[in-house]
């Protein structure tokens, strides 16, 4: 339990040794204790409401009860400077700031692990997310999709889940027909051989590149097979190919997975008739009109669904029910899709699916991406200059920079549509989020080099005088990097990655603000320096520890 969450802890508890010792209440009669952050300073760091909640227990005035409770409240035991009783009954806390000095040993003993805790208890989820048609290039929902998938892989892990990634390879259907069909033809164009591409072709460069590549290592190798052997060749050569470029068009993005998981195993492995049967057996499909139909309106899906179409091929759901049965059989606690802005009908016939095999709906959670729109020079981007086709992941991240597209995909929750403004993605200006929490982070490190050039270098081992800090800003600095256990651990219960860049924007304000405030490198006062630079030390520490949650860098200067 971190800092300030142990202070409510002590908090809450004094509150309850008040009511007990002024007898207004037993043990059992005693509400839950809510503390509220009022807006206004002047009215306490935490209030309670908890006198109006013993109104008719106590069978007394709330103000009464509240007055009660304020005599008989040990404020040493839970760092309170003094209580203040307000308005109908509300009890106004204003806390003994001394205690926030502890922040900065912690930080520094924690380092890298500040911020950990165990809220997940070890929960195992598996959270799938990206997952696009391994036929093209990633595009800009792909790229949020990574951006926001990653981030909240990390900080579910930093809240003490045991989280594992998978991308789900979709290799199998139509479109992987019609990509080893295109690639034939184009292959045997580059050979100078009369070949045209089918209607529903892929048209893209890049496949003509592959199939030129497969024409200069192969030669007419293939020319002799017959069309199916031919097209199975193209098949597993395309995907390679595709597939190769996909890893490492994510990597380079700072994103990877411990799982690929292959759609077309699932046929091979025989999991989809396996499938069908377990739904059969358990009553949850019915024939009609020579269609195999699943019952999904018993889970409250708006219809029932086609499983097995009348001339006995599988609809997409099929698979997708067993790739969701593969999974929870694999003995996850916890599974989480995140999906693009195309899936929201997607969610009530998986959940009815999850539930018609015997599953909990509440272990499949859903995170729907929306929209994302390219701004520049105030005018609304749709195509790529450079190709003439839609903006891709890379080429987005090559213009406005990585830290600048991760950060800028990561603040927002990814239930709201974006507004990506590549002009202040690059401006280098407090008016850039990932700038101006950069640069606290490297501001710090200016402090350490401006202190060794003055003599009064930053010493990590030296025994700090933590009674020195005693300023206003320095306790908002101290209570804003006490807070971040608990933004992380929110984030994780919550699935809002958003939480933690909008957090680092706090923070740097704060520290840009203490900064401003405080002479910290004093050579005239060198015990107060190294206090001053151990206090920088700790916001660092955060900035780093946060952007390393949303894969964004932290750099030493700027």
């Amino acid at each position: 339990m971190n800092i300030l969450d142990e202070t409510k802890k002590q908090i809450r508890e004094s509150l309850c040794d008040a009511v007990l010792a002024a007898e207004l209440a037993t043990y059992e009669q005693i509400p839950a204790i809510i503390l509220e952050t009022p807006r206004d300073k002047n009215h306490g760091d935490y209030a309670s409401n908890l006198a109006m909640q013993l109104a008719r227990v106590a069978k007394k005035n709330p103000r009464e009860i509240a007055e009660e409770i304020t005599k008989h409240f040990n404020k040493e035991k839970a760092s309170v400077r003094t209580l203040e009783v307000a308005g109908p009954g509300f009890i106004n806390l204003f806390l003994d700031q001394r205690f926030l000095r502890q922040v900065v040993p912690t930080v520094l003993r924690e380092g890298a692990a500040y911020g950990r805790s165990n809220v997940g208890g070890g929960t195992s989820v598996l959270v799938e997310f990206v997952s696009a048609n391994p036929t093209g290039v990633l595009h800009l929902g792909h790229a949020r999709g990574a951006a926001v998938g990653d981030s909240l892989c990390n900080i579910l892990d930093m809240a003490g889940y045991n989280v594992k990634r998978e991308y789900y390879i979709n290799d199998a259907g139509n479109q992987i027909d019609n990509l080893a069909k295109s690639l034939e033809v184009r292959y045997l164009q580059a050979l100078g051989k009369d070949a045209a591409l089918p209607e529903d072709g892929y048209q893209g460069q890049d496949i003509i590149d592959i199939a030129n590549d497969i024409a200069k290592a192969h030669g007419e190798e293939f020319v002799s097979l017959s069309e199916k052997e031919r097209v199975d060749h193209f098949q597993t050569l395309g995907l390679d190919h595709l597939l190769k470029k996909l890893q490492a068009d994510l990597e380079d993005f700072r994103v990877s997975f411990d799982t690929w998981f292959s759609e077309s195993s699932l046929y091979t492995s025989g999991k989809v008739e396996e499938t069908l049967e377990t739904l059969r057996s358990n009553g949850e499909v019915y024939e009609k009109e020579g269609a195999t139909w699943f019952q999904s309106t018993r889970y409250g899906d708006d219809k029932d669904r086609v499983l097995v179409k009348n001339d006995g091929s599988y609809t997409y759901l099929l698979p997708d029910i067993a790739y969701h049965k593969d999974k929870m059989d694999r003995g996850f606690d916890k599974l989480v899709d995140l999906f693009g802005a195309d899936h929201h009908g997607y969610i009530a016939r998986m959940h009815a699916a999850i539930q018609a095999l015997g599953y909990p709906k509440a272990k499949l959670d859903f995170q729907v991406g929306q929209n994302v729109n390219l701004f520049k020079s105030g005018e609304r981007m749709k195509m790529s200059k450079r190709t003439g086709n839609a903006v891709t992941m890379r080429e987005l991240a090559e213009e406005v920079g990585l830290d600048a597209t991760r950060f800028f995909f990561a603040m927002r929750s990814v239930d709201t549509h974006l507004d990506f403004d590549m002009d202040l993605a690059v401006e280098e200006s407090n008016e850039n989020p990932v700038y101006y929490v950069q640069y606290a982070h490297a501001r710090v490190s200016s402090l350490f080099l401006q202190a060794e050039e003055k003599g009064v270098a930053y010493d990590k081992s030296a025994e700090l005088d933590l009674a020195l800090i005693d300023s206003e800003k320095a306790y908002e600095l101290l209570k804003k990097i006490g807070e971040f256990p608990t933004v992380v651990a929110g984030a994780a219960e919550q699935y809002a990655q958003h939480r933690i860049p909008n957090y680092l924007h706090e923070l740097s304000s704060t520290f840009h603000s203490y900064y401003n405030a405080e002479r910290i490198v004093d050579p005239g006062h060198p015990g107060l320096t190294q206090v001053r630079l151990a206090l920088a030390n700790a916001t660092q520490t955060v900035l780093r520890n946060g952007l390393n949650l949303i894969g964004v860098q932290a750099p030493q200067k700027m």
